[in-house]
């Protein structure tokens, strides 16, 4: 059945049938596999392994999954991208939506019918974001729902009727601070991100209390110089691979006076949902690149913590380590995805782990207690020109800045011990243009790379990886880059959307593709898994993606939301 919205301009929908639930931090750590009834966090549990106990979908039953209920939501724009990841707690599923002019809203549906119980609109002030109107999804903790939005405000709603509790205030969007992720939730406080990399920001992580919204704790993601700053030691070659960083050390010491403030507007934001280890009480976070893009002239130094995944306490936001994998960053190569948690074999001994799929390529894996690096993965995208300076007339680069792994959240499987993502070769012309000042409240980009297709071949790829070894196990293309991220499931499965208008399954073990089913528009959002009355649902949201589409010029666009399951 397809159930389309009555009233679009409804300001708040009462609820029916589906009260408030408790959501506290023994059911978030214990995530999806603790109650495959739910997915009651935005990577599944704190470790954000994206993996599935439930096997009645499986490899010889999956060419029987059908859509169990389509809804729309009635709100979709030229700017629009569903990024949305649904959260599912007792019988219910929350969604966001993009920003459709100045409102985003936020909905609870039935999570066995998709019917909708309220929703709710979240009307928004100044905002500049780079990238699309985009919203990644929900938390939920307590009796309560919280969303972070791109005019950088945290929202607290009520589960039980989405009635707004209380608003933070978390930056100045009009200054370009934005929030595009789903909060961490944990011991009562609300932990996120602020993105907005091209404007000019200080990038940082907050933590709020979670029943009032007063502000707890602040950790800067660029050291000021009274903390020890942002030069670090001067990387000549990439971190754990070797490979020359093309810079010119001598010359960056010799400007350090000349630019005394360029880390306060050094960008290194933070895009995506950080992970948490309640044991150690650290939060892991990735972050982006330093600003401005495309020239590091007026930034002398490694420019840390930019293009980094780094441990913060939880108890007062200090940093615990720091791990940097491409010092000046001159390529737009921020960190996107979601740290993966997970234990390894390591020399005879059990190593809690924590594991990033990154732009560049490359695959790391720490000790996430102390943040040693113990190994890199063989690169699984291809490379040209890789590491060479952008220049004023342009060079072709691969990976390009969209990635490798741009934003999408992988998967760690630990049936098979692999880990899996979403990725894409998408050569770029990258141009540096020396010499832009800084002005506030506009981008700050001192150069560029084009989306463009013209000249160069350009595909996706789903790899699983052994992140022991640093060896791809397989790797599978597509016609087009993929952006969905990945879910895997004990029934040697692997899901993921596709930018052509399709939401896809593939063979675990081998990458071979078994299953497809066509979406109005692009499905270019993580998808889910849950089990509700003995039955298994595979949810995706299916909107299109603004910057990357099938022809890209006038794509489709959408506002569903699908729940398959078999007949």
């Amino acid at each position: 059945m397809i159930l389309r919205t009555a009233a679009l301009l409804s300001v708040l929908m009462s609820a029916s049938g589906l009260g408030a639930a408790q959501v506290t931090d023994a059911i978030l750590n214990a995530g999806h596999r603790g109650d495959p009834a739910t997915w009651p966090f935005y990577g599944g549990d704190y470790g954000q392994i994206r993996f599935s106990d439930l096997d009645q979908i499986n490899k010889a039953t999956v060419k029987d999954l059908k859509p169990a209920w389509i809804f729309h939501t009635g709100l979709h724009g030229p700017t629009t991208s569903y990024q949305t990841t649904p959260v599912v707690f007792g019988g219910a599923m929350y969604i966001t939506t993009p920003r459709v002019g100045s409102d985003q809203w936020v909905l609870k549906l039935d999570a066995g019918t998709g019917k909708e119980l309220w929703r709710t609109p979240l009307t928004q002030g100044a905002a500049m974001f780079c990238c699309g109107a985009n919203n990644r999804g929900a938390t939920l903790y307590g009796d309560k729902v919280y969303v972070a939005t791109l005019d950088a405000s945290l929202y607290c709603l009520n589960q039980s009727d989405g009635k707004i509790a209380w608003r933070a205030s978390t930056g100045d969007g009009a200054a370009g601070y934005s929030q595009t992720s789903a909060p961490l939730a944990f011991d009562n406080m609300i932990i996120l991100g602020v993105a907005g990399g091209e404007y000019g920001i200080r990038g940082y992580v907050k933590a709020f209390d979670a029943n009032t919204g007063t502000l707890l704790w602040t950790w800067y993601t660029i050291p000021s110089p009274d903390n020890g700053g942002w030069n670090g030691t001067w990387q000549e070659t990439l971190p754990g691979v070797g490979l020359s960083l093309n810079r010119n050390i001598s010359e960056e010491k010799a400007s350090v006076d000349k630019y005394p403030d360029a880390w306060t507007r050094g960008g290194a934001p933070v895009w995506t949902t950080p992970s948490l280890d309640p044991e150690r009480r650290l939060i892991y976070v990735t972050t982006g690149n330093p600003g401005p893009d495309y020239d590091g002239t007026v930034r002398p130094g490694d420019n840390l913590w930019g293009d980094s995944i780094c441990a913060i306490r939880a108890d007062d936001g200090s940093l615990a380590w720091g791990f940097q994998y491409m010092p000046h960053d001159q390529w737009d190569y921020d960190g996107g995805t979601p740290p993966l948690l997970f234990d390894v074999e390591w020399n005879g001994a059990k190593v809690p782990a924590v594991g990033l799929f990154t732009k560049i390529g490359y695959f790391y894996l720490l000790n996430r207690e102390t943040g040693e690096l113990l190994k890199v993965s063989d690169p699984y995208v291809p490379q040209q020109n890789f590491l060479k300076p952008p220049t004023t007339n342009g060079l072709v680069i691969a990976p390009g800045s969209g990635g490798g792994t741009n934003w999408s959240p992988a998967s760690f499987n630990p049936k098979t011990g692999f880990v899996y993502s979403a990725s894409m070769n998408w050569p770029q012309k990258m141009t540096t243009k020396p010499g832009v000042e800084f002005r506030s409240n506009a981008t700050y980009q001192n150069g560029n790379a084009t989306f463009s297709t013209e000249g160069v071949e350009v595909w996706g790829i789903l790899n699983a990886i052994n992140p022991v070894t640093g060896k791809v196990v397989w790797e599978t293309k597509t016609k087009q880059p993929l952006f969905s991220g990945v879910i895997t499931t004990a029934g040697g499965l692997i899901f993921a959307g596709q930018t052509d208008n399709s939401f896809d399954a593939w063979d675990l073990d081998t990458g071979a593709h078994l299953w497809a089913y066509t979406t109005e528009a692009g499905a270019n959002a993580a998808p889910i898994t849950y089990s509700l009355d003995g039955k298994q649902y595979i949810a995706v949201a299916a909107g299109g993606i603004r910057y990357l589409r099938r022809d890209r010029d006038n794509p489709p666009q959408a506002d569903a939301i699908i729940a398959f399951a078999l007949p």
